[in-house]
């Protein structure tokens, strides 16, 4: 199955970017290669640009703050496993603690650091970081992989409480939502959405059904549309109906 996500507004977007980029932080960090450690590093630059965007660290303390109180409406609730109500609480206030104690801008370390501005400078000209524009980045990647790994990661580091923030926000709301099974007739389906204010969409659907969803909605109307590729990979109309599984969530 393949899981489609669209965000209804600007601030989703920004964390599903954010979530995006660090999934591929993690995966290139983990690697050996000074090459695969090249875009790690460029990944933490690409980090900064998404979040210096907006103020997003005082808006995630805000909407931990409001998740916590709406938790601790269910505390009376007997259909709520107390032991799971409390691990998420403490979870919450732990992130919290975090995030709050982070100091500056964010990334405001990395643009401090003249050498990684330097490296930053070069990475967004197109074949811009090569040994003769920058040597010492050069020499820095001949370093074993266990001192680069170290070096990036401490690099990351007061980044952290930032994502870690972005992953229960993204977690508690795809939570919030119910999925619906749909079959979109002749590929193609629509919804009134009657002016509910709706935070993302989650779309599920068997891979092997080759139906790609383009997606669009505003708070009142759903639509999508399915498209499949032919032997040159250029979207055209899906012929037959398409079932798929769809959550409308929001906090």
């Amino acid at each position: 199955m393949i899981v489609y996500e669209y965000p209804f507004n600007e601030r989703i977007r920004t964390l599903l970017r954010l979530e995006d980029l660090h999934e591929r932080f993690g995966f290139f960090v983990q690697q050996e290669s000074p090459l695969q450690h090249h875009i790690a590093l460029s990944t933490i630059f690409e980090m900064l640009e998404v979040a210096g965007r907006a103020d997003l660290k005082s808006d995630l303390l805000q909407e931990l703050e409001r998740q916590k109180q709406t938790l601790l409406g269910f505390k009376s609730n007997p259909n709520v496993a107390p032991d799971m109500l409390d691990a998420i609480l403490q979870e919450i206030d732990r992130i919290s603690t975090a995030l709050m104690a982070t100091q500056g801008k964010t990334g405001q370390h990395i643009r401090e650091n003249e050498w990684l501005m330097s490296i930053r400078g070069r990475t967004i000209i197109p074949g811009g970081a090569c040994e003769f524009d920058l040597p010492s980045y050069y020499a820095w990647q001949q370093h074993p992989a266990e001192q680069r790994f170290a070096d990036i990661i401490g690099w990351f580091a007061p980044l952290a409480p930032l994502f870690d923030a972005i992953s229960i926000v993204l977690r508690l709301l795809r939570e919030t939502g119910s999925s619906v099974k749909i079959d979109a007739q002749n590929g193609s389906y629509q919804q009134m959405l009657q002016g509910k204010s709706y935070q993302m969409l989650r779309l599920i659907i068997d891979e092997r059904l080759a139906a790609i969803p383009e997606i669009s909605a505003n708070k009142y109307m759903l639509w999508v549309r399915f498209t499949t590729q032919g032997g040159d990979l250029k979207p055209k109309a899906y012929e037959g109906d398409v079932p798929f599984e769809l959550t409308l969530c929001n906090f």
